[in-house]
């Protein structure tokens, strides 16, 4: 059950790094595809800036999910010695 939780974690980390890259290479190309200044470059960056913090914010959760599954192993590891 922990090892399966620890590729779940890992997986999670994995997939949000991925869609991170994505969001930002959609920032990049708009920031040089948008015109400089107006109300439309501004538009074509929102959505991918906001897919960039969901993305970081599903990093840090799965991030979590890795180091409790780690935790508790490494409790139950301790009980048993």
């Amino acid at each position: 059950m922990i090892n399966n939780t620890l590729g779940i974690g890992i997986q999670g980390v994995q997939d949000g790094i991925v869609g991170m890259e994505n969001a930002a290479r959609k920032i990049a190309r708009g920031g040089a595809d948008g015109p400089k200044g107006s109300a439309d470059g501004a538009g074509n960056l929102a959505e991918p800036i906001i897919e960039l913090n969901l993305y970081e914010r599903s990093v840090e959760a799965s991030a979590q999910v890795v180091k409790t599954a780690d935790e508790t192993l490494g409790t139950l590891l301790d009980l048993r010695a």
